[in-house]
């Protein structure tokens, strides 16, 4: 692509990277559909694939984080259930199920994280009920598949 630019434009892959992020994509994709290998700029394309698998495991991480505070928002304050939290926890289930399914290299992962998740959503919990953190138990009171299940809502 960057053959098509008027030679004032014309760049080198790395620095159109730095330069116009976009563009760059539009031409690894153009020289990749078009074997031109040896035009790759490798560092950064490989750094960008790499970049790739940490955001997925960070967006799992995070839609985690979310369903397990709201779930203990729900459980240990009843009187506060509102449509919008179980819209929350409807719609970071449907995120955390869309990961799994589009990638389920990531299910041993979500195992892996899920306790350190329920530490962060516990806390996230206390600020925002202002509840003693001591009010919500040191381990999850939920297991992997009732934070996966669509229709799963915990009572006290």
């Amino acid at each position: 692509m960057t053959a098509h630019l008027p030679q004032s434009q014309r760049t080198s892959n790395s620095d159109l990277y730095e330069q116009d992020f976009y563009l760059w994509i539009q031409t690894t994709a153009e020289l990749l559909k078009q074997g031109r290998l040896t035009e790759l700029d490798l560092e950064n394309l490989i750094d960008e694939i790499e970049t790739m698998g940490r955001s997925e495991k960070k967006a799992l991480r995070s839609n985690l984080e979310v369903v397990l505070m709201h779930l203990l928002k729900y459980k240990y304050q009843a009187e506060k259930r509102s449509g919008s939290w179980r819209g929350t926890i409807r719609e970071h289930r449907k995120r955390l199920r869309e990961a799994l399914e589009e990638s389920p290299s990531l299910k041993p992962y979500f195992g892996e994280v899920f306790g350190l998740c329920y530490e962060n959503a516990r806390l996230l919990a206390a600020d925002e009920t202002e509840l003693h953190p001591a009010t919500f138990p040191e381990e999850s009171p939920f297991t992997p598949e009732q934070i996966l299940d669509p229709d799963f809502l915990p009572e006290l």
